[in-house]
């Protein structure tokens, strides 16, 4: 395969990070003073959204990361390779991290939502979970195809 078909790939991965990145920049403190105003005797909350907010930041990188090794195993046609297998294994404990990281932080939204009377928070919380079990069993499936694949092939260049 010629360098360079991934490209375009490349690129989404690399503008999905943006996005996340301007999220923690500008969003979290805003949410996590948000919460410290709503409860001013419980001042620790206003960490544990930073905590858990920002700790779901890590392995989606990691994820991202991982994507962008997965796209140049692709350009150097290592695609069908235990190296691949690896990668898609990464990305789903990044995903299933980020789903359970979310599950811990999901009585926090409750508490904002309930507080602030905004069901529509505990729902965002939900869809990030259920968004990444997605993502996870995705890649999942992925593993097991490409593991079967490379089984397979292997198997015919003993036969031949």
């Amino acid at each position: 395969m010629e360098r360079g078909t991934t490209f375009f790939l490349k690129v989404a991965v690399i503008l999905m990070g943006i996005p996340v990145l301007a999220l923690c920049i500008f969003l979290v403190p805003e949410i996590a003073n948000f919460a410290a105003e709503l409860y001013p005797d419980h001042l620790y909350l206003k960490y544990l959204f930073y905590l858990d907010l920002y700790a779901t930041a890590i392995p989606f990188y990691f994820a991202l990361y991982q994507a962008f090794k997965l796209l140049g195993y692709i350009d150097k046609n290592q695609a069908f390779s235990d190296l691949s297998v690896n990668v898609l294994k990464n990305i789903k404990a990044c995903a299933l991290a980020i789903s359970g990281l979310y599950v811990i932080g999901l009585p926090l939204f409750y508490l904002l939502a309930e507080r602030d009377d905004a069901p529509g928070i505990i729902l965002i919380g939900m869809i990030m979970i259920f968004a990444s079990l997605v993502i996870a069993v995705f890649a999942a499936v992925l593993q097991k195809l490409l593991k079967e694949a490379i089984d397979i092939k292997s198997e015919n260049d003993l036969t031949v």
